[in-house]
């Protein structure tokens, strides 16, 4: 395996250098509260090129754009309705990325050829000034799905993007940036700010009644949305091992459940959260010790409940297939 190099940003130098490998093309694994993710100069055509290839991506398939704060918002979006404004102040730096009709800059080769593009701030210190660096060399934003092959699950570590992605990535240029484990765990929720209405596309840390709240207005209800977004397929976030909610558990199974579940007996307990956000923040963690530990099947108790238990059964559900 290529030795991929993985840095902390410890100083101005070191922050200046991935900068610059960003702006001349490299491929750069960043790390932010949700996921760990893949980035390079959303402007970049042959950069991003790369993403699709290195991760297995389809092409018609969206990344969502990353930038340092909300004043770069109107370059990558414009008609930007009032509801999406107070979004964006309320909850950026944040896990919430948002859905807006697409400005010049943003390209058919970001926006899987449709008129929106996906945005957000991501809130990690190393990353965001990596972003304010690359900013200052002229970069309007980074394109950044996450930093694994497509439909896997997602890394928030910087060991398991190398584990993942490492023989697939440059090691003259290319870098991964050592951001410690994900803070959140899940990917950004996705709210579509096309409409009249907000609605959410993919569910995350960010809920309904979070966005009820701030914006004062409703959240409209789609059975089925014609845009196109990350991590809406009915098969992702899978890891090698069969994964089974609420299912039979057999000896050597592996077994992620709330801490007060009990184990079964001969399971293989791979998770105990104790509460919602912990269980968000584990549970790829845990999907991939699955792997590691080469279980064949994890069964999952899923929490109930509204809120981000809604965020953590959508991605078990999609694990599960």
């Amino acid at each position: 395996m290529p030795n991929i190099p993985i840095l902390k940003l410890t100083n101005q130098e070191s922050i200046k250098n991935a900068a610059k490998n960003l702006s001349l093309g490299a491929l750069i694994s960043i790390p932010t509260e949700t996921v760990y993710g893949l980035a390079a100069d959303a402007e970049n055509e042959d950069a991003i090129a790369r993403i699709y290839a290195v991760k297995g991506r389809p092409s018609n398939h969206p990344i969502i754009v990353h930038f340092e704060s909300l004043n770069y918002i109107d370059r990558w979006a414009k008609n930007i309705p009032n509801y999406a404004l107070k979004l964006a102040l309320e909850y950026w730096p944040g896990p919430m990325t948002l859905i807006l009709e697409r400005s010049h800059i943003a390209k058919d080769f970001i926006t899987g050829g449709q008129n929106t593009i996906g945005v957000r701030v991501p809130a990690h210190t190393s990353t965001l000034a990596l972003l304010r660096e690359f900013h200052n060399l002229g970069g309007n934003g980074v394109a950044a799905p996450s930093a694994n092959r497509f439909g896997s699950v997602s890394p928030t570590d910087a060991e398991s993007v190398k584990s993942e992605l490492g023989k697939y990535l440059d090691p003259e240029k290319d870098l991964i940036i050592d951001g410690g484990q994900c803070s959140v765990g899940i990917e950004s929720t996705i709210i579509d700010c096309t409409d009249t209405f907000p609605s959410i596309l993919r569910s995350g840390f960010i809920t309904e009644e979070m966005i009820i709240r701030v914006t004062g207005v409703q959240v409209l209800t789609k059975e089925k949305s014609f845009i196109r977004a990350p991590g809406l397929l009915e098969h992702h976030y899978a890891p090698i091992a069969k994964v089974v909610l609420d299912g039979n558990v057999s000896i050597g199974d592996g077994f992620i459940a709330l801490g007060h579940i009990k184990t079964p007996k001969g399971a293989i307990r791979l998770a105990s959260p104790e509460n919602l956000e912990d269980y968000a923040k584990i549970l790829y963690a845990a999907l991939r010790d699955g792997d590691k530990k080469k279980i064949a099947k994890i069964v999952v108790i899923p929490p109930s409940g509204a809120g981000l238990a809604i965020a953590i059964r959508d991605r078990l559900t999609r694990a599960s297939g």
